[in-house]
């Protein structure tokens, strides 16, 4: 009977676990990449010819749908360009802006800026968590039925 109990909290434990450090890792991913998105998404937009301010509103938008985006393998500059009609002005390269190769470059340093946010945060949990395993006492049970005395 413990040992059914003891498997249902560690199986409990590990989900919960599980959508725990799903929730900080991608909190963490919008961080690094809040960091360095904009400038990046700016920059790139003013060099295929769409106006500074307009650049400048579309940089300011969260990070969180661009990241989502990038996992779905969708480019949204269209979407996100429509209400200025940027892709109609002369001299915005519209046709590269709303190509397939566009955003993922777009995005590729400031994805790399949250991915290093992120596994550095996993670096030091994992440093912390073997510093406090290694203090830990540590009581094994060396023979069959040895657990059951205590």
């Amino acid at each position: 009977a413990q040992r059914g109990a003891a498997s249902g909290v560690r199986s409990t434990f590990f989900n919960a676990g599980s959508s725990l450090s799903i929730g900080i890792f991608f909190s963490l991913m919008v961080v690094g990449l809040a960091g360095t998105l904009p400038t990046a998404l700016s920059s790139g937009l003013q060099q295929q010819g769409v106006s500074a301010d307009v650049a400048q509103q579309v940089a300011e938008l969260p990070p969180v749908g661009s990241l989502f985006a990038a996992f779905l393998g969708y480019n949204p500059m269209g979407e996100l360009l429509a209400p200025f009609h940027t892709l109609q002005q002369p001299g915005v390269n519209a046709a590269t802006l709303t190509g397939q190769s566009f955003f993922p470059q777009l995005i590729t340093e400031p994805f790399h800026s949250g991915l290093v946010v992120v596994f550095g945060a996993a670096a030091v949990m994992m440093l912390l968590g073997a510093v406090a395993s290694m203090f830990n006492p540590g009581t094994y049970a060396t023979e069959p039925g040895a657990d059951n005395a205590a």
